[in-house]
């Protein structure tokens, strides 16, 4: 088994974790504590090509793999969990499903604007009933003429708001059982479609997860995502490639803290030497750093298989449950080393902590249906 990265893998590691460092670490403690979303962060973003890594040239993307989006997801948590977030959410969760689903003039229209970041992406499936029982949800889309029809809303929407397209799960049959639920693809300003409560988040708080309500908002037949019907296969199948991704969010927001605690640990000093020279510190180190490896290597997997169109659900939902759990655990050991300071925002451990919660929250088994 070759464990090691191509070339062009690592050039685009190095490419990231430049633009990491240099344009989105700076303002990341700042953006959180204001909870503001820098439209500018993601055309950044999408001028480096970053935003159509796993999409063909011919749909405006770069021609890459899953594992080197992957890759560029894991360097940007590393420095800012909601930059992650909001690249995972446009990639995975909004452009996946019309690449795997979408006709030809979908993935020349829709997909092409979301690979180039012409249009920023969304998903929307949860409700505040059914939470993430897409089976279970009660939006609906009536069928009339050349239009569908839809009323409801859907929460926890991430990039809410802020994005331009976006795909929507809505029931077109209710007596259909499992093949009651259709996807739609709906763009932002479409007459009926506004946004309601924003949430106030624990961590990734510049990424913004909003409400949104169809009140009578018409979308043509031609948005239809998939067959009717087909919306719960799609939802599941966006699912896995979200865990993948959720996943190398966990790895990048624990390789952040592990990072920060070691050079802290090196530079405080107590008792006339650094703390990392005490068996107790560097122990702790060491247990961190393998949480963070094992994690790696479950998420690298999973995103190799996707890479190269083999079955990977059980993987994603491994390495997801895996990295999120171990995220959970660094973080809270990287508070820990930096003792008092650890608890301020002083230093962005804190801020790593409540950030890790979210890769443990998002897509969890209790999701599935």
């Amino acid at each position: 088994m070759d464990f090691q990265l191509t070339d062009e893998q690592e050039m685009l590691r190095t490419m990231v974790c430049d633009f990491a460092k240099n344009d989105v670490e700076p303002t990341a403690a700042e953006r959180d504590a204001e909870e503001r979303f820098d439209r500018e962060m993601f055309d950044n973003m999408a001028n480096l090509g970053l935003t159509g890594i796993p999409w063909p040239e011919a749909y405006g993307g770069i021609g890459a793999d899953v594992l080197s989006y992957c890759i560029a997801v894991e360097e940007l948590s590393r420095v800012c969990a909601s930059t992650g977030m909001t690249l995972s959410t446009h990639v995975a969760l909004a452009s996946w499903p019309i690449y795997q689903y979408g006709t030809d003039e979908q993935k020349r229209t829709f997909l092409h604007r979301l690979a180039t970041g012409e249009a920023l992406g969304a998903y929307a499936v949860s409700e505040s009933v059914s939470s993430r029982d897409t089976a279970a949800i009660t939006t609906v889309a009536n069928k009339d003429g050349d239009d569908y029809i839809l009323n409801g809303n859907q929460v926890w929407t991430m990039n809410g708001g802020a994005a331009d397209l976006y795909i929507v799960f809505a029931t077109t049959d209710p007596d259909a059982g499992d093949g009651s639920i259709s996807a739609f693809i709906v763009e932002k300003g479409t007459k009926g479609f506004t946004f309601g409560k924003t949430e106030k988040k624990l961590g990734v708080r510049s990424s913004p997860t909003t409400e949104l309500v169809f009140d009578h908002c018409r979308v043509p037949k031609d948005n239809l995502l998939g067959a009717e019907g087909q919306g719960l296969t799609i939802a599941m199948a966006t699912q896995d490639s979200g865990r993948t991704s959720m996943a190398a969010q966990a790895v990048g927001i624990a390789q952040g803290a592990l990072d920060a605690a070691v050079d802290y640990a090196k530079k405080r000093e107590q008792f006339g030497k650094p703390i990392a020279a005490n068996q107790a510190i560097s122990f702790k180190l060491a247990d961190m750093a393998t949480d963070v490896e094992a994690s790696r290597l479950l998420t690298y997997q999973a995103s190799w298989l996707a890479s190269e169109g083999q079955p990977y659900r059980e993987a994603s939902a491994m390495s997801k449950f895996v990295a999120g759990d171990a995220a959970i655990r660094i973080t809270t050991d990287a508070v820990q080393v930096f003792g008092g300071y650890g608890y301020t925002k002083d230093y962005p451990v804190e801020r790593y902590m409540r950030d890790a919660t979210i890769t443990q929250t998002f897509f969890s088994p209790s999701d599935e249906c």
